[in-house]
């Protein structure tokens, strides 16, 4: 694969393989506790993976129906009981279904909206960065993707924070995942997504 499609097509197996390491050490005591997600406690993002991972995984292979049709946020995900098994494999279907070329091209369907699926492996990948260091923060493991994934998710979340705060009509405006939280520039690269995507890169259990 030559640079020029390795930037077209990012790879996804670094990012699912890191989720995938951090499942191991989850012990069943952890699945109430919570995350940096207000709404989930490590359960439901665990489920949400599951979840976003058969999504992502049907939206490469343009086979569209109930994965890829329902709204996340329609219900509260719900952890299988055979999940130590399933997410691993959707993760690693997932990355292999994005390593096709025809999954990037045309357009696709994720959580019921239609999109290039160009910009649909980009939103898989930054979903995996962004849920996984919750997963790791949520669960007390260090977490170090790789440099090459980040960039792409700093790519697209720098430019819809831009205008956060500075909407022209009176409100905050707000990056894709709600209003970034500042983080200096000379920050680690991954600090600067977390804060991109709305979190504090200094969140722990119990703040």
């Amino acid at each position: 694969m030559d640079s020029s499609t390795a930037a077209d097509h990012p790879d996804l197996r670094p990012a699912a393989h890191g989720v995938a390491r951090l499942l191991r050490s989850v012990r069943d005591d952890r699945l109430s506790g919570p995350t940096p997600c207000p709404e989930y406690a490590v359960r439901e993002l665990l489920a949400h993976l599951t979840d976003l991972s058969a999504a992502f995984r049907d939206a490469a292979r343009k086979d569209l129906g109930p994965t890829t049709g329902t709204d996340p946020g329609a219900a509260p995900p719900a952890l299988r009981d055979d999940w130590r098994a399933v997410l691993p494999r959707r993760l690693d279907e997932l990355a292999e279904a994005w390593r096709q070329p025809s999954a990037w091209q045309g357009d696709t369907q994720a959580g019921g909206v239609r999109l290039p699926a160009a910009v649909a492996g980009r939103v898989a990948l930054n979903e995996l960065l962004i849920h996984g260091w919750d997963l790791a923060r949520a669960t007390g493991q260090p977490y170090a993707p790789e440099e090459a994934s980040l960039e792409v998710s700093y790519e697209m979340l720098a430019p819809a924070a831009e205008g956060a705060g500075e909407s022209g009509d009176g409100t905050d405006g707000g990056g894709l995942f709600g209003p970034p939280v500042p983080v200096p520039q000379s920050a680690p690269l991954l600090d600067r997504v977390i804060g991109l995507s709305g979190r504090r890169p200094d969140w722990r259990p119990g703040d």
